[in-house]
């Protein structure tokens, strides 16, 4: 990160211009053998074309508020710095009632209709696939987020001071998110570019998002993002460490 960095878009857009070869989310579900693996570049592509999706589309600005009922995912960290680069609320896990705009995997469809909003669904499947067909009263995100631009501006510039996310229940604001994953990056063992961190944590709290996406970010280092990793036996987690250069695990 640089010193100016005041929200987690400005930290991706720091990790872009220090490095945007290298990678940033490599993501393991090891219910479904599924492993994709994001440049920084290429991560910072999904954010921009969401981002788009989201204020054009979906007319989404700062302060609205995004429900992600989603998992820990790629698509979810995609999805948590489009919201960023816009200046919109992610709140993961909430209320979609009580959301602008609902994001919802296959599985919260139906607590996902509450919302009275947008609603975009995300099939979760290999390498960011469509579902067959569109749930009904969703827009399906893989049809959609192809078409949108490269390069993203917000309409309005966001103030690192307001709301940008909330996880279980706790609002931070975007200089908040960047300011605890900075402190918190050396008790996960993150000490900068060349960290890498295995990361079976959920993101339905703050340690989980922080450990799968926020402190990796800040430090210029990386995230090996698991699911389902309980299914996996410790002979072949430590062939994953090793394989993928972890240098720190959380679980």
């Amino acid at each position: 990160m640089n010193a100016t960095d005041r929200t987690p878009a400005d930290l991706l857009a720091s990790a872009l211009a220090a490095d945007p070869g290298r990678p940033l989310v490599t993501f393991y579900d090891d219910a479904t053998g599924e492993r994709v693996e994001l440049s920084v570049a290429t991560f910072a592509n999904w954010v921009a074309k969401t981002a788009n999706l989201l204020q054009g589309e979906l007319s989404a600005g700062p302060g609205d508020r995004v429900a992600l009922l989603l998992p820990a995912h790629w698509q979810t960290a995609v999805w948590l710095l489009a919201c960023a680069s816009v200046g919109a609320v992610a709140d993961l896990g909430g209320d979609p009632a009580a959301a602008d705009v609902v994001v919802s995997g296959p599985d919260a469809l139906d607590a996902a209709r509450a919302c009275r909003g947008e609603r975009i669904a995300l099939a979760l499947r290999p390498l960011g696939g469509r579902f067959p067909q569109a749930p009904e009263g969703f827009v399906d995100y893989a049809v959609e987020v192809p078409g949108q631009g490269d390069r993203f501006a917000p309409f309005a510039a966001v103030d690192p001071e307001d709301a940008a996310l909330i996880v279980a229940g706790r609002e931070f604001s975007g200089a908040e998110v960047v300011e605890r994953a900075v402190a918190q990056a050396p008790a996960l063992e993150l000490t900068g570019p060349g960290s890498r961190l295995l990361s079976g944590l959920s993101y339905d709290t703050w340690e989980g998002v922080s450990a799968g996406l926020y402190a990796p970010l800040a430090v210029g280092g990386s995230v090996v993002l698991c699911r389902h990793l309980e299914q996996l036996d410790e002979e072949a987690l430590a062939q994953r460490i090793e394989s993928e250069r972890v240098t720190t695990v959380r679980r």
